[in-house]
């Protein structure tokens, strides 16, 4: 499973463990990401693998699909910009006139 959230993009970081003595070796920090279901209003289901860091900003954005229309595309994945379009589409479709 690939280590990235797909809503921030964020991923696998590399660093040093550094002892007392000030020996160096190689380490991988992780980040802490979850495979889950989250409820979009617009589009239904969708399963993302998220960060708790960003599963935390979406709560407090008030849902999926305020976080995802009011965050930037800049600091967005390119599966959250997807995401967004697919969630833009679906509010457009809603607001169209029927015809008779």
């Amino acid at each position: 499973m690939a280590r990235r959230c797909d809503v921030t993009g964020k991923g696998v970081q590399t660093g040093n463990n550094v002892s007392h003595a000030h020996n160096k070796t190689r380490r991988r920090y992780l980040p802490n990401v979850q495979k889950m279901t989250l409820f979009s209003d617009t589009i239904g289901k969708v399963p993302l693998k998220i960060t708790a860091d960003a599963l935390r900003s979406i709560e407090h954005k008030g849902g999926l699909d305020s976080y995802l229309l009011n965050t930037s595309n800049l600091k967005l994945a390119p599966g959250a910009l997807k995401l967004k379009n697919r969630i833009k589409k679906a509010i457009l479709k809603k607001m169209e006139p029927k015809a008779a």
